[in-house]
């Protein structure tokens, strides 16, 4: 059984004096995380390291599960830690360590001693010239390698003795909740959850709208976006998902604009509307799941056409991923198997047969005008009747 676990981050070292506060918002969120796993722990902030120390029993895989997607986070090393008895009970309690998690090692092997408390007698570099000895007259197979070992043996030197050789990779980024909030297009589809979970990985917390069209799409396709936010809330910490009814704002379209047009048109409305949510939340901008050329309303000039009704910036996380590359992190975060269910979203059936590629934005907004007289109200009334589910993780 481990004691404690030390947590190891990358980009929040390098913050300089602000530092603290990415340390402090990194422990937030293991403290959320860890709620979540049966026992208790506590999450300590020491000499500029951070550690989970384990006050009692509890499952080693719910708590990497846990630690796991705590963006911040790139490694995790499970501690054992022993009473400081002097060097001679150091060694017993190393080689103690190694036959426990290493029996019979053979490999190649390095001890690294970080001393924290320098009133020990030892200088760093002796602790780890003896520690090897007593290492290798136990296992007389294993061998010293100190440029490329095969294991890493860490022992710390604070008021009791650290004990380490593992480092579980964790998912890196920044802590959720340092860098502002954004609003996330989530359709039911592959691209958009994926682009909502590596914006958050940049510490950015996550709101979402979905755009429904009943009875063209169910309730079904509706609780599968549900899902997938369940899956993204996972690393994000809860979403607030907001459903719009765009049934009504999709037909007028469909009655008044040509329809190599719809796609462009429709996807312009659901900009404006997911904007004024995004505003309404004091959110910094809007995401989506579109990639260059994927799509006719995802190449440069269709991109530009809905860009225009913005006035917050719209953050494209995917853009420049093939789609082999966004269904890799689709199984990585587990939302693929969701997003493939085969539930239409309101963008699929509304789709023209040869839709524009090209739009000219000049002959949209043209276009646009044949809606003037019912759209405010459409817009307004899909707005007033938007439902809004508070998603937790699943």
């Amino acid at each position: 059984m481990f004691h404690a676990f030390l947590i190891k981050y990358a980009e929040i070292a390098i913050k300089g004096k602000n530092r603290y506060l990415f340390e402090d918002a990194l422990i937030k969120q293991m403290k959320i995380a860890l709620e979540k796993v049966e026992g208790e722990f506590d999450v300590q902030k020491e000499q500029g390291r951070v550690y989970v120390y384990c006050k009692s029993d509890y499952d080693f895989d719910e708590v990497m599960e846990a630690l796991t997607r705590v963006f911040g986070i790139v490694g995790i090393s499970p501690v054992v830690i022993y009473e400081d008895k002097g060097f001679e009970q150091m060694g017993k309690d190393v080689l103690s360590y190694m036959k426990e998690h290493h029996p019979g090692y053979a490999g190649t092997f390095k001890v690294h001693t970080r001393r924290a408390k320098k009133s020990y007698p030892m200088t760093s570099m002796e602790v780890s010239s003896e520690l090897g000895g007593v290492i290798l007259e136990e296992f007389q197979d294993a061998s010293v390698d100190v440029h490329h070992p095969q294991l890493n043996l860490t022992v710390e030197i604070r008021d009791k003795i650290y004990v380490y050789s593992r480092t579980i990779p964790g998912p890196g980024g920044m802590p959720v909740g340092t860098n502002g909030k954004a609003m996330l297009l989530l359709s039911g589809g592959i691209d958009s959850p994926v682009a909502g979970y590596m914006i958050a990985k940049r510490g950015v917390r996550i709101e979402a709208v979905y755009f429904h069209a009943p009875p063209y799409t169910s309730e079904r396709a509706k609780q599968k976006v549900v899902d997938l936010a369940k899956l993204v809330a996972r690393y994000s910490g809860p979403i607030r998902l907001h459903v719009v009814n765009f049934t009504d704002i999709q037909l007028y379209i469909y009655d008044k604009c040509p329809h190599e047009e719809l796609t462009i048109i429709m996807r312009r409305y659901m900009m404006r509307i997911a904007e004024h949510f995004a505003k309404e939340r004091k959110c910094l901008g809007l995401i989506t799941g579109e990639s260059i050329g994927q799509v006719a309303s995802q190449t440069m000039q269709s991109l530009a056409a809905t860009n225009e009704v913005c006035t917050l910036p719209v953050y494209r996380p995917v853009i420049g991923f093939d789609k082999q590359e966004i269904v890799e992190i689709a199984h990585k975060i587990d939302t693929f198997e969701t997003s493939i269910q085969p539930f239409e979203d309101c963008c699929t059936i509304f789709v023209a047969k040869h839709p524009v590629t090209k739009p000219n934005l000049k002959v949209i907004k043209r276009s646009e005008e044949k809606l003037e007289e019912k759209i405010e109200d459409l817009v307004r009334e899909a707005i007033e009747t938007t439902e809004v589910i508070d998603v937790e993780q699943m």
